[in-house]
């Protein structure tokens, strides 16, 4: 229900003097480790315009993620969102200002035929216009605290801009990366195929020269049409992967086929690692700032909540005029109203204390969200520096054992030519070398997404140009 009359001036002269209900936005704290459990204690300041993953030297690469920075649809489609939010500021507190309205006529009347007088029979024309005028007052801040909510969304939707901006920087890396490691593969497998074909074709001989078994060429054959089998499901990986590319970067699937096709080996940093401090988070990680202002949002919501529990007062008036012609002369007349009006709550069924309620929960609500996603962020790191701090010595170890395992292939290769070994060495030896230099592909490819994720983590490079 609501109640309206006319208020005194001098009683409106001191309603004036009100201010903002609702609580006043403090930032959010949480504990947090001095430094990661594998990292150092030094700060790396604001990372966000450093472009981290030129350090694979790979200008191709370096091309695609530029490419993909303009032109990546879920990118433009969180900028499309910041563009709405700046129209929701200004929607929010337009009913703070006061709004004034044009209204105009213009009328003709007249009557005819037989039965008319004289008097009747003449024609009129009346044309005038009004402007009404209306002032809310926000003398409880509910359209400060609108305000308020609505900057902090926009200030949200940039931050969430930038969350799309770092998500297609990692998405496309990774791509990039795996589409070489396939390729890489692909030679391995190519590689690995003629060597057991110069197998078979050695192992036909001794079979001719009667130094052989027909059960040996036979093997050989099952291992070449095995190496075989995986090309097809090796070269259709590699297209999906490029695939994944085009699209990330707003293009057609396959548009960039023939210029992947060149090859190139799989990208490879001797950058320094440097993970920073947890505290740097909360001003890199643009995850943890969308929480943030998140929460400042919903704290705003709660003071528009309160506000419309408090009497609403707004003033209103009227300037009209109007002019009359007629066969007898012209009339004019003008007229004006002002006057505030109080619309006070008395009764909703509880409606307005359950949305302060609900408010306060949203508030809550929002700040275990932003507490989650810094803690989220800490473990993104700490997992990260875990494993990209151990790569290294998984892809030493791996060189060597393939350095090992060709020279084992070469001895027992030779061995068989001299019938010192039998077959079944030399296709052991071929199995070892085909797997480990495959695991060693693996290997790279890992550590370069490891790197990856370390800078994606600490929130490094979406601000880049």
């Amino acid at each position: 229900m609501v109640l309206s009359r006319v208020t005194p001036v001098p009683l409106l002269l001191l309603l004036l003097a009100g201010c903002a209900v609702g609580p006043d936005y403090v930032a959010p704290a949480t504990a947090l480790p001095d430094k990661f459990s594998e990292g150092s204690s030094q700060s790396v300041g604001d990372v966000t315009d450093v472009a981290w993953w030129k350090s694979f030297n790979d200008p191709l690469l370096n091309s695609y993620v530029e490419a993909g920075m303009a032109q990546n649809l879920s990118v433009l489609q969180a900028l499309e969102a910041i563009v709405q939010a700046e129209a929701n500021v200004v929607t929010s507190t337009a009913g703070a200002f006061p709004q004034v309205n044009l209204q105009a006529y213009d009328t003709g009347a007249g009557a005819g035929g037989d039965g008319a007088s004289a008097q009747a029979r003449k024609t009129s024309n009346t044309f005038g216009g009004s402007v009404p005028v209306s002032w809310v007052l926000d003398l409880f801040g509910l359209y400060q605290r609108a305000g308020e909510a609505a900057m902090a969304q926009l200030d949200a939707a940039y931050a969430s801009a930038d969350v799309a901006k770092l998500t297609l920087i990692s998405s496309l890396i990774d791509s990039y990366i795996n589409a070489r490691l396939y390729q890489e593969r692909l030679a391995i497998a190519r590689s690995n195929l003629k060597s057991r074909r110069e197998t078979l074709r050695l192992t036909q001989f001794q079979l001719d020269a009667g130094a052989a078994s027909r059960l040996d060429v036979v093997q050989s054959e099952g291992l070449v049409n095995a190496q075989l089998s995986t090309i097809p499901q090796l070269e259709a990986a590699y297209r999906q992967q490029v695939y994944a590319l085009s699209t990330l970067m707003g293009l057609p699937a396959a548009t960039l086929i023939d210029q992947m096709n060149k090859v190139k080996p799989i990208p490879v940093t001797h950058a320094r690692l440097a993970s920073g401090v947890p505290a740097d988070l909360i001003r890199n990680r643009p995850d943890i700032r969308e929480a943030e202002r998140n929460l400042a949002a919903a704290t705003a919501a709660i003071g528009v909540a309160e506000a419309q529990l408090y009497p609403m007062i707004s003033l209103n008036g009227t300037l009209q005029a109007s002019v009359s012609a007629n066969s007898l002369g012209n009339a004019g007349q003008t007229s004006w109203s002002f006057g505030p009006t109080l619309s006070l709550p008395i009764f909703d069924g509880g409606a307005l204390r359950a949305n302060v309620s609900s408010a306060e929960s949203q508030a809550r609500q929002a700040y275990l969200a932003w507490k989650q996603t810094v803690l989220k962020a800490v473990q993104e790191v700490e997992t990260a520096l875990a494993v990209v701090t151990r790569d290294g010595r998984t892809v030493s170890a791996l060189r060597a054992t393939v350095a090992s395992y060709r020279d084992a292939l070469e001895l027992s290769t030779s061995s068989y030519r001299d019938g010192a070994t039998s077959l079944l060495d030399v296709l052991d030896a071929q199995r070892a070398v085909s797997d480990a230099e495959a695991s060693l592909a693996d290997a790279i490819a890992q550590q370069a997404g490891d790197f990856v994720a370390l800078n994606v983590a600490i929130g490094g490079g979406y601000a880049a140009q």
